[in-house]
């Protein structure tokens, strides 16, 4: 097969869909791969590295969409990216589509065959290829909110973790899962009073084994968001439902009871945000300011460390991508149902049932795409 691999466009996203040691791994497995000129370049993967190891360098994006089968990046395609994939082309890729219709319309459009990280699953139930970048959001989030804290960024003038004398931020994170669990631990790291908030009593209980007394497990009801968010210095939104769009949990009117310079990180931008308040933002103008309160909602937080980011996704979408390499997406799936999961689009129809609920669009089952019986 022969492997694509674009520049990232997305406004300061330095990420590349497979490093050179991934490449290496395609070619000895029979498999050709092309890499468009600088594709890796801000992260210290010259195109040396890449012909190094058996890639060959192409000047152009459109010269990759035009030649692949199947083109492997990180962040969903851009418009004018969606517009160059073709019928029965697999783009394995980041999509986040339920927020987001107007590139799902042309994904489906297209023809191609759109393979989403973050629907892949495990048997375990877990999302193994949004894992990584969610541990890097996660941690990234409690930074991204200590600095949106100071008195320069429109913050309260607060130091998350206090010093003696002086009692520390209070963090309120809603939503226990791996997201939520990487800000707690950063947030408790550097000393801040953290609270936890999730429907999952098993979560809970696994998070209160994890780190005990240092912090504060809830249940979620919207009583509890309620009064915690209020009293919060800096809330984080790390609410997940795979491939649907997040749940609105924090309202405008909660949001105006905040304390003026109180910070909200939205992690979950990517499916819409779980901020009534939220809007999609970039690295190059993080923040915006409603009722007082400072909000930061990049759709790729992961994106300001893209070189730690890389290496962890390549480790993660490495075996998934080799297996739709060598075996087909169809028999590929068929042999692993956890992939099939990942299935979004297929030659014009919508294949994940909980996207397909989000954009109003008709459901077709992943199964009777591929033919499993």
């Amino acid at each position: 097969m022969l492997i694509g691999v674009p520049k990232e466009i997305k406004s300061l996203e330095y990420r590349v869909g497979l490093v050179p040691s991934s490449v290496r791994e395609f070619i000895q497995h029979g498999h050709r791969v092309i890499v468009q000129k600088g594709a890796g370049e801000k992260i210290g993967f010259d195109d040396d590295a890449y012909r190094q190891v058996g890639a060959e360098i192409e000047e152009t994006a459109e010269a990759i969409y035009q030649q692949a089968d199947m083109i492997i990046k990180v962040k969903e395609p851009q418009l004018q990216e969606c517009r160059l994939l073709r019928r029965g082309q697999i783009l394995f890729a980041y999509l986040h589509l339920a927020p987001d219709p107007e590139q799902a319309h042309l994904l489906q459009e297209s023809g191609c065959v759109a393979i989403a990280y973050e629907t892949v699953t495990d048997k375990n139930g877990g999302l193994p290829l949004l894992a990584p970048m969610s541990e890097v959001a996660g941690r990234m989030s409690i930074q991204a909110g200590a600095t949106c804290l100071e008195i320069k960024n429109g913050g309260r003038g607060i130091l998350l973790g206090g010093v003696p004398g002086v009692a520390p931020a209070k963090v309120v994170v809603i939503g226990g899962g791996m997201v939520g669990t990487n800000a707690v631990r950063m947030g408790m790291g550097m000393g801040a009073h953290v609270v936890v908030i999730d429907k999952s009593l098993a979560q809970l209980y696994q998070l209160d084994l994890q780190f005990g007394s240092k912090i504060n497990t809830i249940f979620s009801t919207t009583d509890a968001i309620e009064e915690h968010v209020l009293n919060a210095d800096l809330v984080i939104g790390a609410v997940l439902i795979p491939g649907a769009s997040a749940p609105k949990l924090v309202t405008r009117k909660m949001l105006s009871g905040m304390r003026p310079g109180s910070v909200v990180v939205d992690v979950s931008i990517d499916q819409g945000g779980c901020f009534e308040t939220s809007k999609p933002t970039t690295h190059e103008n993080p923040t915006f300011i409603v009722d007082g309160v400072v909000h930061y909602c990049v759709t790729n937080m992961p994106g300001a460390v893209p070189r730690t980011s890389t290496f962890a996704l390549n480790n993660a979408t490495l075996p998934f991508g080799l297996l739709l390499a060598n075996l087909g997406y169809r028999e590929a799936m068929r042999q692993n149902p956890h992939l099939m999961n990942g299935l979004n689009v297929c030659e014009g129809k919508i294949t994940h049932q909980a996207v397909a609920e989000a954009l109003h669009q008709p459901y077709t089952p992943a199964e009777q795409m591929i033919g499993v019986k």
